[in-house]
């Protein structure tokens, strides 16, 4: 089991939004879906793009290389070139801060 590492402030993230941030010299992306704050790796598994300048689409971002979607929520590819899904990190809300475990 991983450690909860400080991500952002969670007031920073909207409702229906993505943000890209780093935590401990990991990319990651989070985002807000049905008042529910999720995290998946922020690196794109087809040729390694940062997600971060993609654009989300309801529950789903899209890479800005090559167009590949995943699903924010679980990581899973929604459509190719991707073949392999984003990893999934946990997340937690503590005194204002959204925590993710590495």
């Amino acid at each position: 089991m991983g450690e909860f590492k400080p991500a952002m402030k969670e007031s920073d993230l909207a409702e229906g939004s993505m943000a890209s941030v780093e935590v401990d010299g990991v990319r990651v992306l989070l985002s807000r879906i049905g008042g529910g704050v999720f995290a998946v790796s922020g690196t794109c598994t087809h040729e390694e793009a940062d997600l971060g300048l993609g654009f989300m689409i309801e529950e789903r971002v899209v890479c800005p290389l090559h167009l590949s979607q995943f699903d924010l929520r679980t990581g899973e590819v929604l459509s190719p070139p991707a073949v392999l899904g984003l990893k999934r990190f946990n997340v937690k809300i503590h005194e204002g801060l959204v925590l993710v475990e590495l």
